[in-house]
């Protein structure tokens, strides 16, 4: 039986930004799921944004207030539930994505075939903010993007996608895509994320049971190469007789988003392994 990809999107974004792949996965007979975590979808939307009432829309309430890493893990085990009943899944996160897969994968193996991260966090032996703090992670262009408003006070992160620079962010997202790409890319974006990543570290003992790929992206300059394949490494230690099946594409963050071709044939072919139901 053919499996069920679910995918879960990064950071501001929703299952909008998996249009594209989807429909590249469609067209080679697999099914899929784009995941919007709880408060995605509408999260930051409003009048003030939309008129780019700047004052307002740095002050209003963001629904995306109280919703934590725990509230997306919730909602994910509870679609792959659903979803399980229908034969096995792959769970697969790109960026940001990666912590909630991660986290699913610790809490309900027996329900995934198996974990893709895309250029995606996989945190191992420490939290988010160890892993910013290493030398691995330098990113190599800088976006030059700054919240609007208070983050602590807003309790969200809200980022103004109509006035940021397409050229500046096509610097840090992409090497093909071009600049109308992006701004269409940002048109999709939600205004607020969630400032709570978790703390979730890879279970060997759930999470390293279970197959696991990575899509290494070398052009990558938000999620350093040398970042990717540290979690790589640490992984691969922790788990050294369940490595990583790893698979490289020579392009930027959001280029298999943009272009997913090759993205497609990659997870297609991890359908081809998982065709009995786990």
């Amino acid at each position: 039986m053919q499996p069920t990809f679910v995918l879960v999107p990064g950071s501001h974004a929703s299952g909008r930004c998996f249009s594209a792949l989807q429909r590249e996965l469609a067209l080679r007979g697999q099914r899929s799921l784009a995941v919007d975590l709880p408060g995605h979808g509408t999260a930051g939307f409003s009048t003030a944004y939309q008129a780019q009432d700047l004052a307002t829309f740095a002050e209003e309430p963001s629904p995306m207030a109280g919703v934590t890493h725990a509230d997306n893990v919730a909602h994910v085990v509870g679609l792959v539930r659903r979803v399980r009943e229908h034969g096995p899944v792959v769970l697969v996160g790109h960026s940001r994505g990666g912590f909630t897969v991660t986290s699913v994968a610790n809490a309900v193996p027996d329900l995934l075939a198996r974990t893709v991260y895309v250029s995606a966090w996989c945190c191992v032996t420490g939290t988010a903010a160890d892993y910013l703090a290493t030398p691995a992670f330098r990113p190599q262009t800088e976006p030059g993007l700054t919240p609007v408003g208070d983050p602590q006070r807003l309790a969200a992160v809200r980022m103004n996608w109509r006035t940021a620079d397409p050229a500046a962010l096509k610097r840090a997202w992409t090497v093909h895509g071009t600049e109308a790409d992006v701004v269409a890319f940002l048109a999709a974006l939600d205004p607020d994320e969630s400032r709570d990543a978790g703390t979730d570290l890879v279970d060997p003992a759930a999470w390293g049971r279970l197959p696991h790929t990575y899509v290494r992206l070398t052009a990558d300059a938000s999620l350093p190469l040398a970042l990717q394949d540290h979690f790589i490494e640490e992984a691969d230690a922790l788990t050294p007789e369940n490595p990583f099946d790893v698979h490289t594409l020579p392009v930027g963050h959001i280029d298999p988003l943009l272009d997913p071709a090759r993205l497609a044939d990659l997870l297609a072919g991890t359908a081809d392994h998982h065709s009995g139901v786990r």
